[in-house]
């Protein structure tokens, strides 16, 4: 089994910077990792996955030039750097964990999800 957690969400104004967490632990090793994202009344969207050992990452064209993530394997922790928020960027964050490597942001190839982190952005 793995756990997933996420921390770093919070209120923020447009134009400022975020950067999620998240730790995975348990008997199991985290491979693909990702970040999803869900907004009131909307689908849960695909934000940004890590893809490799190496870190290679994927990221949405949604936030692609304004969102980053990146990989500590020594912590076993994924990092979402959110740079220029904007409104829309507002939602419930949420951390995944697969048993795969090399995986997207299809939210069923991932096994292990965290409760999520709020994140607000007023304009």
């Amino acid at each position: 089994q793995l756990r997933v957690v996420e921390s770093g969400g919070g209120a923020v104004q447009t134009g400022e910077s975020l950067r999620l967490s998240c730790v995975a632990s348990g008997s199991r090793w985290p491979y693909s990792m990702a970040w999803f994202r869900q907004a009131p009344g909307k689908e849960r969207e695909g934000v940004a996955a890590s893809r490799s050992a190496a870190g290679e990452g994927y990221v949405a064209d949604s936030v692609k030039g304004r969102f980053t993530i990146s990989r500590d394997n020594a912590k076993s922790t994924i990092y979402l750097e959110m740079n220029n928020l904007k409104p829309e960027d507002t939602a419930v964050y949420y951390c995944a964990a697969a048993s795969k490597w090399w995986l997207y942001l299809r939210a069923s190839d991932y096994e292990y999800w965290g409760q999520g982190t709020q994140v607000t952005v007023s304009s």
